[in-house]
């Protein structure tokens, strides 16, 4: 038998970047947000004028991050101080500012936020999902 499992859409997507754009824009936090599915594939990417150039990349490698491991990208960085060799996981970016977005129990996606300092990206990515209810 087939189980069944929620998934984002792109209204749950935009309605989420929208909520973080808000947050960001509360603080005057020059940030980029990136939102993946459960598999790290880009829904939605933006970043925010002013913000660096390098601050889209590292946005999407924390979603990426949380969304394959199905926690925030914190927890890699906490690993990788105590086993280096985590360094080496394929598309692990071990940064705080990555959180997964949980649906019914079930990780659903995650958000990446880069451009502050890192639990203020957290802080951004929270907002998003807040915002899906």
């Amino acid at each position: 038998m087939m189980r069944n499992k929620p998934t984002l859409t792109a209204d749950d997507a935009a309605r989420m970047m929208t909520a973080c754009k808000a947050e960001a824009a509360k603080h005057g936090w020059k940030v980029s947000i990136a939102i993946t599915d459960d598999a790290g594939a880009l829904w939605l990417l933006e970043r925010v004028e002013g913000a660096g150039r390098v601050t889209a990349t590292v946005a999407l490698g924390k979603a990426r991050t949380s969304a394959m491991m199905g926690r925030p990208s914190k927890v890699a960085e906490e690993r990788a101080k105590e086993r280096p060799g985590f360094l080496n996981f394929p598309d692990i970016l071990p940064i705080q500012g990555g959180l997964p977005i949980t649906v019914q129990g079930e990780v659903v996606g995650a958000i990446g936020v880069s451009g502050v300092q890192s639990q203020e990206d957290e802080q951004v990515a929270a907002a998003g999902i807040a915002a899906l209810g």
